[in-house]
């Protein structure tokens, strides 16, 4: 009789192991304010969201070392080459649920991994030197044109967005144009490539350069003064331009996340996800990051809204390709000396 109790005692023990009312996130996205959404995820369904930061290359490192044993339940960061990256190494299943299908647009999604929110990188110019007529059809592919020698900007090539950008070309011309253009863009910078992409708006308003390359939701951050007075005083001297307006469109990322492949909160983890794209979690996350929404029915922050929301977004090169055209994208980067 006692070893009888024992056995349907450890039954139980090990029963509420597997099925305990949490979910366990590896995020490698750097805004404190998601960790009020998790809140918000908690209070209405009564999961608890327990939350491990820190950077990719440390998260993935983790992740991968400690296979079967690792508790994660959701990896969430910010690119898709990201995303695609750790998917190749087989760290992510496969996920079936009709309200993500439904939705998020294919182009930002994969059977694996699944956009969160949007963002594009643009071409930024000084309003003191160029008018938006100036750059009337300018695309990604003009900036390696002679017309614009010494006077582009924009991060080193180990920036994963950058990767992206280049991946993305990659898709749409082949790689021997990629190559070609990379040449000419590296011909066409105003200085070698260093810091962030708030630092390339930053030189262009202080006169080093005419163009820039980076990010939408950097603008809005820097206006909305959480940055600092001098910062917000120089994102009032540049705008962004949405490049590619007479093709394929602006080029499009994504913030997102993937069940990791030894899950033991798996159904939490989808659950959290879908509570991600309800119209509550995506007003948050577009007024605290200044991302653009993945879903219809939610405006961005009026501080990127300003700018336009009625450009044409690439929505033809599905992101899924940026990972897989990643070290491609890495190589051609690499010999064009592109540092």
């Amino acid at each position: 009789m006692g070893r009888i109790v024992i056995f349907v005692f450890f039954l139980l023990t090990i029963s509420g192991i597997v099925s305990a009312n949490e979910v366990n996130i590896f995020s490698a996205r750097h805004y404190d304010t998601d960790i009020q959404l998790y809140e918000k995820f908690t209070a209405k369904t009564g999961i608890k969201v327990n939350v491990v930061s820190g950077k990719d290359k440390a998260l993935q490192k983790r992740i991968i070392e400690e296979g079967k044993d690792c508790t994660g339940d959701l990896y969430i960061t910010a690119d898709a080459g990201r995303l695609g990256a750790f998917q190749e190494k087989g760290m992510f299943q496969k996920v079936n649920s009709k309200v993500l299908k439904n939705l998020i647009p294919s182009n930002f999604r994969s059977p694996y991994w699944f956009g969160i929110a949007k963002r594009a990188r643009v071409i930024y110019y000084a309003t003191d030197r160029l008018s938006k007529s100036d750059l009337k059809g300018l695309s990604y592919e003009d900036l390696a044109d002679s017309k614009w020698e010494g006077k582009v900007l924009i991060r080193k090539s180990n920036n994963v967005y950058n990767q992206s950008l280049v991946a993305s070309l990659i898709a749409n011309n082949g790689k021997k144009k990629t190559t070609e253009w990379a040449k000419g863009l590296v011909s066409n910078m105003a200085r070698k490539p260093k810091g962030n992409d708030r630092a390339q708006i930053l030189a262009v308003a202080a006169g080093e350069a005419e163009l820039a390359v980076a990010n939408t939701y950097y603008i809005a951050l820097m206006l909305s003064g959480k940055k600092g007075p001098e910062q917000q005083a120089a994102a009032k001297k540049v705008k962004p331009f949405f490049p590619n307006q007479d093709n394929r469109g602006t080029h499009m990322n994504i913030s997102g996340g993937g069940v990791l492949k030894h899950a033991p909160n798996k159904a939490n983890a989808i659950k959290l996800l879908e509570f991600l794209l309800t119209k509550e979690a995506q007003e948050h996350i577009v007024n605290n990051t200044f991302e653009y929404p993945i879903i219809e029915g939610v405006q961005p922050n009026k501080l990127i809204a300003q700018f336009g929301l009625d450009f044409k977004q690439d929505l033809k090169t599905k992101v899924s390709k940026y990972g897989k055209n990643q070290a491609e994208a890495l190589k051609i980067m690499t010999e064009a000396d592109w540092e």
